[in-house]
């Protein structure tokens, strides 16, 4: 069952990883991080979160294709966090299985509102 508690972070930018931890973190939540898709979709398997944030831009898989695989098995929301603003990328997101885009850069207010709100939503 999903923990409302728990988030997971994918992304490939130390300093990027780093603020979205911080930020969920002093909004309550317990945060598992991963520097890439593979070592993501793990983590998404091992904790089952309520909410996973998801890089488009990574190496190895991108964020379409783990988000495509982290839904074969979870439903968990996920937050796509790129620094594209192209509407087609923010759709192909959504086709992927993303519950929602958030553009970099962000401020950390509205990164803990969206998340809040997709945890509300499960």
């Amino acid at each position: 069952m999903t923990d409302p508690n728990i988030t997971v972070v994918i992304e490939d930018d130390l300093d990027i990883r780093t603020l979205i931890a911080a930020v969920l973190e002093s909004a309550g939540f317990v945060v598992h991080t991963a520097p890439n898709g593979f070592d993501g979709i793990d983590l998404v398997q091992r904790y089952d979160p309520a909410v996973t944030t998801l890089d488009v831009s990574m190496p190895g898989i991108d964020g379409f294709e783990t988000a495509r695989r982290i839904r074969e098995f979870s439903s968990t929301k996920i937050l796509m966090v790129s620094a594209r603003v192209d509407e087609l990328e923010q759709l192909s997101g959504r086709d992927a299985g993303a519950d929602d885009y958030l553009t970099k850069p962000f401020r950390p207010r509205e990164l803990r509102e969206l998340v809040q709100k997709l945890v509300a939503s499960s």
